[in-house]
């Protein structure tokens, strides 16, 4: 069987402290018959996010020219990933907060053929520091995507996902501001399996979150609605495109 190509992909503004470190903990040789790539989507950072992304040992940079948004740099990364001929892509912030580590724990489900979606679950794993009021809008959004999709979902906000190759082909983001809620919506409503894995989760120490409460919902509910006002026609997936043998979860964590 053919080596599969991951490709991990972190959507960056400004994250010059944080990056590195995230870069250097993604596990690159977890198994013989997996190839791992990191692809930096650079969105109009004016610091030293680009140098220092590089010099962690980023293979790949895409530079936007100027900050367009959370929502474009991760339908950027999507459409790099499968230009780089990616089997497999994976998204995590480059802020830290989310296990790098973790990301053969992510992959392990696509690789078993049980899902074609994937996304780390702070609230299945363990969380550190997160504020009231963050944890309590994470709830809600979560509420709202299990109501409208009708099955339940622990963390709908999650940072860290992993696509099967049609689901990247198919994945579509709205708008521009953020990616979270419409992309389950948009891939789960199409046909595609999601599954939730168990993370260790830990608030920020670097940068600044890019999140502000008016214009998240400003921006945030008009898009869920507009998702959910759209006609979607069911994909006819290949469950066993990405299947690995020997993928043992215990073992890649």
């Amino acid at each position: 069987m053919r080596k599969q190509k991951v490709i991990v992909f972190l959507p960056a503004h400004n994250e010059e402290e944080a990056i590195g470190e995230v870069i250097k903990k993604i596990p690159r040789h977890f198994h013989p018959l997996v190839e791992v790539n990191v692809l930096v989507i650079d969105d109009g950072s004016t610091d030293h996010t680009v140098g220092v992304a590089k010099k962690a040992g980023a293979d790949y940079i895409y530079q936007m020219e100027q900050n367009r948004g959370l929502g474009a740099a991760v339908r950027q990364g999507l459409q790099q990933c499968l230009a780089l001929g990616a089997d497999i892509g994976v998204m995590i912030d480059a802020d830290n907060e989310y296990p790098a580590e973790q990301i053969p724990d992510l992959l392990a489900p696509i690789f078993k053929g049980e899902a074609d979606y994937t996304m780390g679950s702070r609230f299945l794993g363990k969380i550190k520091g997160m504020r009231w009021h963050r944890r309590l809008g994470n709830y809600f959004f979560t509420c709202l995507q299990s109501l409208l999709l009708r099955t339940w979902i622990y963390d709908g906000q999650s940072g860290m996902r992993a696509f099967s190759r049609q689901a990247m082909e198919h994945a579509e983001i709205i708008h521009d501001y953020n990616y979270a809620q419409v992309l389950t919506l948009n891939l789960i409503r199409k046909g595609f399996r999601m599954k939730e894995v168990p993370i260790r989760y830990k608030v920020r120490t670097t940068g600044q979150s890019f999140i502000k409460f008016r214009a998240y919902m400003t921006s945030v509910f008009p898009a869920i609605w507009k998702e959910m006002k759209r006609p979607v026609k069911k994909v006819d997936i290949d469950f066993t495109a990405h299947v690995l043998p020997n993928i043992d979860e215990k073992k890649c964590s």
